[in-house]
């Protein structure tokens, strides 16, 4: 009997767990959820059956939020200004996110994947001065990904 009830309990789990995302989701959330309701001068860049590929080479950037909808994004950040920190709220929808973050740059992922995943294969800094700035990705994938490099 026990052993027939483990599939549904593992799922009944699962979607709490989606539920009470937000409840349970610790500092990288609050921390998204502050830095979302400032969307000062941040810019959308969305690819529908297409490509696109951004760069915000000597730009200062303040965040930006990336779809791609059955097509690609590649967000270069390697030469960005980045003096605060910053969030990337990235949608993959049968679709693929490449973003290129500075090698010096702390980098915090918040995931909700379906049938997707984010591969972080960024070099893991830790900031141990409060003053460095981190880039936040908040991403939801459907059958797509997000690639961190």
């Amino acid at each position: 009997m026990v052993l027939k009830l483990i599939v549904p309990i593992i799922l009944i789990c699962i979607g709490v767990s989606f539920i009470f995302k937000d409840a349970i989701g610790g500092k990288v959330s609050e921390k998204i959820k502050e830095l979302n309701g400032k969307k000062e001068g941040q810019k959308e860049t969305c690819a529908v059956f297409s490509g696109e590929n951004v760069s915000y080479a000597g730009m200062e950037f303040k965040g930006t939020t990336l779809t791609a909808v059955f097509g690609g994004l590649k967000c270069d950040l390697t030469s960005a200004v980045i003096t605060e920190d910053v969030v990337i709220n990235a949608t993959a929808i049968f679709g693929g996110i490449d973003i290129i973050v500075p090698k010096d740059m702390p980098v915090r992922v918040e995931s909700t994947s379906i049938f997707g995943g984010v591969s972080n294969k960024a070099k893991e800094v830790f900031a141990a001065d409060e003053l460095v700035p981190t880039i936040y990705i908040n991403s939801t994938c459907l059958f797509g990904g997000v690639d961190i490099k």
